[in-house]
């Protein structure tokens, strides 16, 4: 008997998908996930029924019998799913006493969080926020949608879902200010490659803009510590003879009470774009599409501050 918690419940969402739309680019866009990972969502289907499932005709794709007989257990799987996280048929603001599960970054949470509350306590009193970290072990997954209301995550990371763009961000090269590779307030491409780094991570296998940034810059960072998240890498870098990248509102916040310094660099810092997700079947729930709303206003006050009222 397979014992249901080892399963990856996210191909229950994928195979929902395929027996409904039987073509792997239009179920991917049914469950906000690119074509190559519903391909590989079904391999693995493939090898958990020991049955190709899905199988060419022409141009198109068929069901094997084995796939037909699922359709039914399926559909009663994701019903259930559905009503495990079912949204309250009506939302009235004013009186509504939900609670609703935000996961973000560090940074992210440092940022909206009271905004946020500030939204929400003059149009909802009632209603609260649970935030929580995003998931690390891997990518965020639709299964990680459905468990929440709304992930918060950079955009161009792979994350699957509907979503809304909310604020933006640059990163910036931070480091302690009696540093001696500054120059002029500057560190050249040698001693970036030279320096040891504090590197950010958010999973084993999830890359970030700063990797990226890197690459593009042909650098393999010398990796002296890895964090989660951004927010410790200022304190870790303070007294150290070690370099890092933030955001840089988080480098605004805190480089001068810790002594550090933003340092100009040849490389073109990397834009990140922060946007609410969520999965593609929370869309018609109103309480929902009201908080993206809330999260748009708490991410002007983010971008604007009070000049944003």
């Amino acid at each position: 008997m397979t014992d249901v918690r080892k399963l990856d419940l996210n191909l229950v969402v994928v195979l929902d998908a395929l027996l409904a739309e039987r073509n792997l680019t239009r179920a991917g866009e049914l469950v906000g996930m690119a074509q190559p990972a519903v391909s590989a969502a079904l391999g693995r289907l493939r090898e958990l029924f020991d049955d190709p499932l899905l199988e060419r005709a022409g141009r198109g794709f068929v069901l094997t019998p084995r796939a037909e007989s699922l359709i039914p257990s399926v559909a009663e799987c994701m019903a259930a799913v559905q009503h495990t996280f079912q949204a309250l048929p009506t939302f009235e603001p004013a009186t509504s006493t939900r609670t609703f599960l935000v996961s973000a970054s560090d940074y992210v949470l440092a940022e909206i969080t009271s905004p946020l509350l500030t939204v929400l306590g003059r149009d909802a009193p009632h209603t609260s926020v649970e935030f929580d970290g995003l998931p690390v072990a891997e990518m965020v997954s639709p299964i990680d949608l459905l468990r929440r209301d709304i992930t918060i995550a950079g955009t161009g990371r792979g994350v699957p879902g509907k979503r809304a763009s909310l604020f933006s961000d640059r990163f910036v090269c931070v480091v302690d200010a009696a540093n001696p590779a500054l120059q002029d307030g500057a560190l050249s491409l040698q001693s970036l490659a030279r320096l040891r780094h504090v590197r950010s991570v958010f999973g084993p296998h999830v890359s970030t803009h700063i990797d990226d940034m890197l690459s593009a810059a042909e650098i393999s960072p010398r990796v002296a510590l890895t964090v989660q998240g951004f927010m410790t890498v200022p304190f870790v870098l303070a007294g150290t003879p070690w370099v890092g990248w933030v955001p840089e509102r988080t480098a605004n916040r805190y480089a001068a009470s810790l002594g550090l310094v933003i340092a100009d660099t040849p490389i073109a810092p990397s834009v990140l774009i922060e946007a609410a997700y969520w999965h593609p079947s929370k869309s018609d729930d109103p309480a929902l599409q009201w908080l993206v709303q809330q999260l748009r206003r708490a991410a002007e006050l983010v971008e604007f501050g009070e000049d944003a009222e």
